[in-house]
C-alpha cells in the first residue's frame, strides 16, 4: 500500500540518490522544445487519470483528438478509480529494476500521492515551469498552482485546474442551508439521515473531513505542518467529537455511505438528501444541464471559506514518453484547453491561468462563457482555504475508518 511508504525518509534519501543517475541519463531537454515536439510525434501517452466522471471523460477525449491531429501524438486514458493505484504501479515497477519503459507516461496526482513519489523521488523533471505555457500560469494569484498541499512542486508537474469545495442544495426543498459545520450538525440533528457524504479513503469523502477539522480546530497552522510534528490527538479530538454526533444522524444512520461524487447527486435528485458536496464549483450548475438535477438547485459555501486546490498532471521517472506527456500538458494549459475545461457545459474546472497575461484572443474565450445557474461567482466563492500537509489526510483516512467505516 502507499500508505506504508508514506513517511519513509531514510529509505525515500537512498532511492532518490539511487534514481539520479537514471533519471539524469533519460532525462529529455524540456527547454529544448522544437526537439521535445520532434520526439513526441508517434509517441502514446498512457496518461492514468480518474475516470469517474463523464465530463472528463469526454474532455479528455476532446484533448487526445486535439494533440493527435496538432502534434502526432496519441493519448490514451487508463481510467482510475484511485490515483494511488497508479503510484503503487510505478513503486512496483522500481523494486522490480524497470527504470525504462514504465507503463505510466502522465498521472493525475496531488495531494499526499504526489509527496510520496517526490519523497521517494519517483518522478521526472524538473520540467513543468520550462513548458511554453507556463508563463501564462497565474502563479502570483493562485500559490497552489506550485505547493501542492504545502509541498513545492519545484517543476516536478505541472498544474492543470483549480477546484475548491462547494456545497449545493434544492431550494424547492431546503430553502436556506447550514453554511458552518455547527449549523450543519443542528440542522442534521433536526434532520436525520438527509446528509451523506462518500465514504473516505474516496477524494471527496477525506476531503470532507479535513473541511470539518479546518472548520473546527483551535489551531489552524498546526494543519500545514506535517502530522508527526503535531499533537495529532489533541488537534484532531474536535474532529472525532463532531462525527461523534453527525454520524447517526447522517443517511441510513451511518451504517452505509455513497461511494462517489457522482452518487450523491444522484442521491440528491432522488430525495434521498437535501445537501451535496463536490469539488467543482460548476458541479450543480453542470448536472441541471445534463437533466440530473432540478434546475432549482443551488450552490453555496460556508461563511469561514472552503478548502480549495490545484489539480497536477506529473510524469513518472521511468515514463516511456516523457516527450508526449510534456507536449499534451503544455496543451493542457494552453488558453483554449483552459477556457473549454472552465465551460460549464463542458466541465466547468477552474482555470489556473492568469486571463490578464492573455492576448485579447484567448480573453475574449473566457469572457464569453457564461456561468451555469448554480454556479458562484468568484466573489460569492469567498476564501479558498489552504490544504492541510497531505500526511493529515493520510492519518485521518486510517482513524476514520477505524471508527466509523463500513464494508460496502
Amino acid at each position: 500500500m502507499l500508505k506504508r511508504y508514506f513517511g519513509a525518509v531514510a529509505h525515500s534519501l537512498a532511492l532518490m540518490l539511487g534514481l539520479s543517475g537514471v533519471a539524469n541519463a533519460q532525462m529529455p531537454d524540456p527547454g529544448d522544445w522544437a526537439t521535445v515536439q520532434e520526439k513526441a510525434r508517434g509517441q502514446t501517452v498512457y496518461f492514468n487519470a480518474w475516470g469517474g466522471s463523464n465530463e472528463v471523460n469526454a474532455y479528455l477525449d476532446w484533448a487526445g483528438d486535439q494533440v493527435a491531429a496538432r502534434y502526432g501524438v496519441t493519448l490514451e486514458h487508463v481510467k482510475l478509480t484511485d490515483t494511488a493505484d497508479a503510484v503503487s504501479r510505478v513503486i512496483a515497477e522500481k523494486a522490480a529494476g524497470q527504470d525504462s519503459g514504465g507503463a505510466i507516461d502522465l498521472i493525475w496526482i496531488n495531494g499526499e500521492n504526489f509527496a510520496s513519489m517526490k519523497a521517494q523521488g519517483l518522478l521526472f523533471g524538473p520540467w513543468a515551469e520550462a513548458l511554453p505555457n507556463w508563463s501564462l500560469v497565474d502563479v502570483e494569484g493562485k500559490p497552489a498552482v506550485v505547493s501542492d498541499f504545502t509541498v513545492a512542486t519545484d517543476g516536478l508537474e505541472a498544474p492543470w485546474g483549480m477546484a475548491q469545495i462547494v456545497f449545493f442544495h434544492d431550494t424547492a426543498t431546503l430553502p436556506t442551508p447550514p453554511r458552518s459545520a455547527a449549523a450543519l450538525l443542528d440542522w442534521a440533528q433536526a434532520n436525520p439521515g438527509r446528509f451523506a457524504f462518500p465514504q473516505p479513503p474516496d477524494f471527496l469523502g477525506s476531503t470532507f473531513l479535513k473541511q470539518m477539522l479546518m472548520e473546527l480546530v483551535a489551531d489552524r497552522e498546526a494543519l500545514a505542518a506535517p502530522v508527526e510534528a503535531e499533537d495529532y490527538a489533541t488537534v484532531s479530538a474536535p474532529l472525532w467529537a463532531y462525527l461523534d454526533a453527525l454520524t447517526p444522524n447522517l443517511w441510513r444512520g451511518g451504517a452505509a455511505y455513497p461511494q462517489s461524487g457522482p452518487r450523491l447527486i444522484q442521491m440528491l435528485a432522488d430525495g434521498e438528501i437535501d445537501i451535496a458536496l463536490s469539488f467543482n464549483p460548476n458541479e450543480a450548475s453542470n448536472a441541471i444541464a445534463n437533466f440530473q438535477l432540478p434546475d432549482t438547485v443551488r450552490s453555496y459555501v460556508h461563511e469561514a471559506g472552503t478548502i480549495g486546490n490545484a489539480s497536477f498532471v506529473a510524469i513518472p521517472y521511468n515514463a516511456s514518453a516523457k516527450e508526449g506527456a510534456m507536449v499534451l500538458a503544455n496543451f493542457l494549459l494552453s488558453p483554449e484547453a483552459q477556457a473549454r475545461m472552465q465551460d460549464p457545459t463542458v466541465w466547468g474546472s477552474g482555470t489556473v491561468l492568469a486571463l490578464d497575461k492573455l492576448g485579447a484572443e484567448d480573453r475574449a474565450r473566457f469572457d464569453a462563457l457564461e456561468l451555469g445557474v448554480a454556479t458562484l461567482s468568484p466573489e460569492e466563492m469567498g476564501n479558498a482555504l489552504p490544504e492541510p500537509h497531505p500526511s493529515w489526510m493520510v492519518r485521518l483516512e486510517e482513524d476514520w475508518t477505524a471508527r466509523y467505516g463500513v464494508a460496502q
